[in-house]
């Protein structure tokens, strides 16, 4: 019966192991993301600052055409 209970302890600290590894990239990935969602409203904030009146968004002509 020890030889099973060493068998699953040793599956079990594989899996905390594999299990952490997931936890510490997915961290990595959100910090990188969060760091580009804020990069991205900064910058549609100063593109926003620039058009006097409202937003055009894309090729949109203004209402003045």
């Amino acid at each position: 019966m020890s030889e099973k209970i060493e068998e699953r302890l040793a599956y079990l600290e594989r899996l905390a192991d594999d299990l952490n590894e997931v936890v510490a990239r997915q961290t990595r990935e959100i910090d990188v993301l969060t760091r580009r969602v804020h990069m991205l409203m900064e910058r549609e904030a100063a593109r926003e600052a620039e058009v006097p009146g409202g937003v055009l968004v894309g090729d949109e002509r203004p209402p003045h055409y």
